[in-house]
């Protein structure tokens, strides 16, 4: 289970994110990036983070020599009190909009933006597997623009997931769960990826009901609508049965 930390400190706010997420320290001793329930983007975006990241969690455990990291996620309770903190009205508002629940990540001093022009570089591998998981989860925010990957400690890490499941600010629709997914076309690791039909064949398996299941019993069950947890266990699953689409066009891009 994601444990809970309460923040006892507002440091500032990450402006380098569209949602301007907040540094705050926890009464555990870290410090975390918070993604704020009550920013524009709302809740959906704190349940791709959770989903997407405990999937990757997962997939990094059975697949340990892919490379997959990614900072420590935790449920992060704010308290109203630490809005008073931020001096700017724009920020202060979603902070104390956002008193209570939120998901935060463990921060990662003086990690640096990844860049496919300087090193580290990801394996065939490895970028193989992060291209087969963001087409998966419909992730349209992994581009040379805006990576969302840190380099830190002469190792890629994975952040920022909250721009997948895309479909759910819709409303998820599992008949509509096959799509091929063309903007993984536009994903930074492509042109460094191997086969993405090898990858799906060592991947896919591990995707399961249960695992599904664990992963979307962490999410607070008010911030998924009227379906629940049932609605997105079934539309992930009517993404990842055979045959699927997203890989087909995945390696459909990566060789063209």
């Amino acid at each position: 289970m994601l444990r809970t930390v309460h923040a006892l400190r507002y440091v500032a706010p990450l402006r380098e994110g569209g949602s301007v997420p907040a540094l705050v320290e926890a009464d555990d001793d870290g410090l975390y990036v918070v993604k704020l329930s009550g920013a524009a983007q709302g809740t959906k975006v704190l349940v791709a983070e959770i989903v997407v990241g405990e999937l990757i969690r997962a997939l990094a455990l059975e697949e340990p020599g892919l490379g997959l990291l990614m900072p420590d996620l935790a449920m992060v309770d704010l308290p109203v009190a630490l809005s008073h903190a931020e001096p700017d009205p724009e920020i202060q508002e979603p902070i104390a909009k956002s008193a209570g629940v939120n998901v935060g990540m463990d921060f990662l001093p003086g990690a640096l933006p990844y860049t496919a022009a300087a090193g580290p570089q990801p394996s065939a591998d490895l970028a193989a597997a992060l291209v087969w998981i963001d087409a998966f989860v419909e992730n349209v925010d992994r581009t040379p623009r805006n990576p969302n990957l840190l380099t830190w400690h002469g190792r890629i890490w994975i952040i920022d997931n909250g721009a997948a499941l895309y479909r759910q600010h819709a409303g998820l629709d599992p008949a509509r769960a096959t799509g091929r997914f063309a903007p993984i076309r536009d994903h930074v690791l492509l042109p460094r990826a191997g086969s993405i039909t090898a990858m799906d064949e060592r991947l896919a398996p591990h995707v399961t009901e249960a695992l599904l299941r664990a992963v979307l019993s962490e999410v607070p069950e008010e911030w998924l609508g009227d379906g629940g947890p049932d609605l997105v266990v079934a539309d992930l699953l009517a993404r990842i049965a055979a045959p699927r689409g997203f890989v087909e066009e995945a390696e459909r891009a990566r060789t063209a």
